[in-house]
């Protein structure tokens, strides 16, 4: 087994599967230290043309409880916001095949890094969604996926109102593969990533080209979505009144501007 740690996460290669672990413990919130290691180990693993799956998986409590608020400050965010849709942008697009285990909760960040990947699955009693609205912010790689994943009434929902999902109801709505007992979540994983592992490289990046195309809008959509974050919902003052809030443990104040 090939193994290059770093300071939060760990990629590991066995065979012709790669294994993507976060090891921010105990919640795994993403911080720009961890997300330019996890960048830095997707261009790594794009440049293997063995490679033939991916595994997403995390220690700790949670999967992730998202991006670090800390890093959300107006001074920070420039950095922030991109770095995070680059790995997104860069998981999501990976040439072969990705699966996503996924234990305790998986929300804000952590939810669109799950979506980004082409299986999740999930153990039931775990809780996935977009919290963003709470803080008078967006999330705009859920923004992106989530209307082709789940529809345009799910996603309203999901966005609008923050609500968290558990296991069983995200996979009835196609959020997430499979609902799974916690002692079932490595088996089912496991099994999905063996039966690719034995198919062709070529023909699985052949696939995971195909089924892009007629869905993928990266480039037409992301960029300007961005902007909407960047330039105008950071310009209000409740979008830095929701990082205070939360900094500051409590309840917003909002002035609806």
């Amino acid at each position: 087994m090939m193994e290059s740690p770093t300071r939060n996460i760990v990629y590991s290669r066995e065979g012709n599967v790669g294994t993507l672990t976060l090891r921010r413990s105990p919640l795994n919130i993403l911080n720009i230290a961890m997300l330019r290691e996890m960048i830095s180990v997707l261009r790594q693993a794009e440049a293997d043309s063995d490679l033939r799956v991916m595994l997403l998986t995390a220690e700790g409590k949670a999967f992730s409880a998202g991006v670090d608020v800390a890093e959300h400050t107006s001074e920070q965010v420039g950095e922030m916001i991109p770095l995070f849709h680059e790995t997104c942008r860069a998981l999501a697009e990976l040439s072969c095949p990705t699966v996503a285990k996924v234990h305790g909760h998986a929300l804000g960040g952590g939810c669109e890094l799950a979506i980004c990947c082409d299986f999740v699955f999930m153990t039931r009693g775990a809780r996935i969604g977009q919290p963003e609205i709470e803080l008078a912010a967006l999330a705009p790689v859920a923004a992106l996926r989530l209307p082709q994943m789940v529809g345009p009434r799910w996603a309203a929902r999901l966005l609008f109102s923050g609500e968290i999902l558990e296991a069983d109801q995200a996979a009835a709505i196609g959020l997430v593969t499979q609902a799974v007992a916690a002692e079932e979540l490595n088996p089912a994983a496991d099994a999905a990533v063996s039966r690719m592992a034995g198919f062709s490289a070529a023909a699985l990046r052949l696939n995971k080209r195909s089924a892009r195309m007629g869905a993928d809008s990266w480039a037409q959509a992301l960029p300007g979505i961005e902007r909407l974050y960047l330039e105008e919902l950071m310009a209000t003052e409740d979008a830095r009144e929701g990082v205070q809030a939360f900094l500051e443990k409590r309840r917003p104040v909002w002035k609806d501007r």
